[in-house]
């Protein structure tokens, strides 16, 4: 029967999502993580070689500093996720032919909470 034994298909989460859970596991950390404490805070089910590939990759695109608070081998984020998700949000409006039409596209999909902490922050 598939699903049982040793043999049965694990779900394969792709390269972006586990990048986001190892964020995730990072922005929630006091201090900076070593590819095991990532390995286990995630759940222990991903190899440590996978762990520690998803680590190198966020290094190497700048989101992820390498060995700080001088822990061998530690990661931290550079910036946190607010930060990250205003980087993106800037990064797709500059990338579109009309950045004013996508950000009214933008304002109309807030919710009421949404569009109440907007206006105020632009008071």
């Amino acid at each position: 029967m598939a699903g049982r034994g040793p043999h049965r298909r694990v779900e394969r989460r792709g390269a972006g999502e586990l990048e986001s859970e190892v964020l995730a596991m990072l922005w929630a950390a006091d201090g900076p993580l070593t590819p095991a404490e990532v390995q286990t805070g995630i759940g222990g089910e991903l190899a440590y070689n996978t762990v520690h590939t998803i680590l190198r990759r966020l290094y190497d695109k700048g989101l992820v500093l390498r060995d700080a608070d001088g822990r061998r081998g530690a990661y931290r984020p550079v910036k946190n996720a607010a930060e990250l998700t205003a980087d993106a949000m800037r990064e797709a409006l500059d990338r579109g032919p009309d950045p004013i039409a996508a950000l009214q596209q933008f304002v109309t999909g807030l919710s009421a909470d949404e569009e109440k902490a907007l206006r105020e922050l632009l008071a």
